[in-house]
């Protein structure tokens, strides 16, 4: 194995997914990854970048993928066999918790005299819960570990004072604990580079392709993202990352922007090396309409024809439209309203009405988007079972006003499994009317280790719907969308057929594991068969991941791009 300053290593949801019998449910149906959560974060990739600048040697692996795409993989053996002065795990969302937690106890007990360092989001929120872990030595908080992680391995390596890192918090070899200010806050953030061509050379350089692949599907879909920003403008209350979960958790007070240039380099780069789509994320305009302008003359200016996909929290103006076409000739559009009802959505923090999402849909298709998905949420503040359905009926409307040239696609999914930590629901969740059923690292950790269902992991319920009926209403919404999808021409019968079976075969494996359970037959012989039938269940149940493949060229990857990747590297 080749020596590595650094490892960086992405645990999947559940640490032992590949014997537990669990109905996993459609948690992660409308992202790319599976209820594995395998995709790890873009964040690795500025993290490396960083380090590497800086003179130390970096490795990313994702577990979690590796266990998904091959039962005969041992992460115990490759992890004995890794070379490292550290070792880096990601608790960036909270779904990650057991098999977060399962990996950095592993890597300590195999080698106990390395470091474990853990980072992301639910890593800061529940910093003084997991530093006390006995396998955590380092906690980097906040929303931007570059600076941090290049000082905190300068500390490892050379010995210097640990207390002079920035966002750190740790514990010395009696066990006492220090905590320091999340001080490094940057505002700009052209040094955070995404740079798509390193991975390219490390897979060569570890023969390891697997260990880079974002997600499991991404060999045939190598969708790329590019951050224009890091915290947000919006405060939607359910959102970790909100405005003022950032200025709660994370110590940041304003938007962190990276300049329109810089954007559109780290996008002509990812063009070079890959054909699929390349996606925005965050909304451009979030900063303004004069640097969403400059960033779209930016664009124009490299001539970059591949696909690319825009995300809008409230529906832009035609005038914003308009520019978007002449500057992205091939464009498409995410949105998300979250759901039909103004009065919902308004308390939910997206501040529109439909009349300005329809003819933003008017506009966009009138100025030549290739697509634009919309997306509804299942589980907010005031939402009933019945309004969970006017949403669909919502979606039927949308789909016969604007769906002719199949360039609209509507999506309604849960909020699940968890509620972000640092949301407003979070911190408030009575006055929300939300009633939370786990609070603490260890109480999610051992939600998920004791669950059957994703309904026995589902952390919350509302005044105006239990977690039965968010459960019951998903399928129900799904199975509705799913005939209307087919009535319009977006999907084929075959698929609608496909997924109105995985639907029905979902519901009934939970009335068979609520009837056995309250019946005392979690012993018996059938309750083994159905536990074989969940451990071969399809990752995905409301949709066909193909459905969210947005258009895209012939070749997905860009061979000539990258041979010269390689080329100049060797």
């Amino acid at each position: 194995m080749v020596a590595t300053d650094i490892v960086f290593l992405h645990p999947p949801s559940l640490f032992d997914f590949r014997r537990r019998a669990v109905l996993l449910g459609p948690i992660s149906d409308v992202i790319p990854s599976t209820p594995i959560f395998e995709m790890y974060p873009i964040g690795f990739m500025s993290l490396c970048h960083h380090l590497e600048k800086s003179g130390f040697s970096t490795r990313i692996i994702n577990v979690a993928n590796k266990m998904l795409m091959s039962p005969r993989y041992d992460p115990v053996r490759e992890i004995a066999r890794l070379k490292a002065k550290a070792f880096a795990v990601d608790l960036h969302w909270l779904p990650h918790v057991q098999g977060s937690l399962a990996l950095g106890e592993l890597i300590k007990s195999i080698h106990p005299e390395r470091p474990v360092i853990y980072g992301g989001y639910s890593a800061t929120y529940f910093y003084d819960e997991l530093i006390r872990y006995p396998f955590v030595d380092y906690v980097i908080k906040g929303d931007s570990a570059e600076l941090p992680l290049v000082m905190l391995m300068r500390t490892i390596v050379d010995g210097d004072d640990y207390r002079r890192v920035p966002n750190l918090a740790c514990k010395d070899a009696a066990g006492r604990i220090y905590s320091n200010e999340i001080s490094h806050v940057p505002t700009e953030i052209d040094d955070i580079t995404i740079d798509y061509g390193m991975p390219i050379n490390k897979v060569l350089r570890f023969l390891d392709f697997r260990g880079y692949v974002p997600f499991r599907s991404w060999p045939r879909y190598p969708i790329t993202a590019i951050f224009p920003y890091r915290g947000c403008q919006y405060d939607c209350v359910a959102c970790g990352g909100s405005k003022s979960a950032g200025q709660r958790v994370f110590n940041r007070s304003q938007l962190a922007v990276k300049s329109p240039q810089k954007v559109a380099a780290e996008l002509a780069q990812s063009v070079k090396y890959f054909n699929a789509p390349t996606m925005l994320i965050g909304d451009i305009l979030q900063n303004g309409q004069d640097y969403a302008f400059r960033l779209l003359d930016e664009i124009e200016r490299l001539k970059l024809r591949n696909e690319f996909v825009i995300e809008f929290f409230a529906p832009p103006t035609e005038d914003v439209i308009r520019r978007i076409q002449a500057s992205i000739p091939r464009y498409n559009v995410e949105m998300s309203p979250e759901t039909h009802d103004e009065r919902i959505r308004h308390a939910f923090g997206r501040p529109f009405d439909n009349q300005q999402l329809e003819d933003a849909i008017a506009s966009f298709i009138e100025h030549g988007c290739g697509r634009i998905d919309v997306f509804f949420m299942i589980g907010l503040p005031r939402q009933t079972w019945e309004s969970v359905m006017e949403t669909v009926d919502y979606c039927e409307y949308l789909l016969a006003t604007y769906g002719k040239g199949k360039i609209l696609h509507p999506f309604i999914a849960p909020l699940a499994p968890f509620l972000d930590p640092g949301s407003a629901i979070w911190e408030q969740p009575e006055a929300y009317g939300y009633r939370l059923f786990a609070h603490t690292l260890a109480d999610h950790k051992q939600m998920m280790e004791s669950a059957v269902t994703w309904k026995d992991f589902l952390s919350y319920e509302t005044k105006w719907m239990t977690r039965d009926e968010i459960v019951d209403s998903t399928y129900e919404a799904a199975l509705r969308l799913n005939n209307h999808k087919q009535k319009y021409g977006l999907i084929q019968k075959h698929t609608a057929d496909l997924l109105e079976g995985r639907i029905h075969r979902a519901q009934a494996q939970l009335q068979q594991i609520k009837d056995m359970t309250d019946s005392g037959q979690r012993n018996s012989l059938t309750w083994r068969r159905l536990q074989d039938e969940l451990r071969g269940a399809p990752m995905s149940t409301l949709y066909h991941k193909q459905e969210f493949n947005w258009p895209a060229g012939g070749s997905r990857f860009n061979l000539p791009g990258i041979l010269s990747r390689l080329i100049k590297r060797a």
